[in-house]
């Protein structure tokens, strides 16, 4: 495991990688944040 979070973090295209995770992630919460919002302010 150390090997591979090594190679991760030592090349540039697995930064680049981790980077696209994590932005997909904060899209994924950002967007599901705004719809369960207007479904709560639809329902009532």
């Amino acid at each position: 495991m150390d090997v591979v979070m090594k190679e991760l973090f030592g090349s540039d295209i697995g930064l680049l990688s981790l980077f696209t995770i994590g932005f997909l992630i904060a899209m994924g919460l950002f967007i599901w944040f705004k719809l369960s919002k207007k479904a709560h302010e639809g329902g009532n």
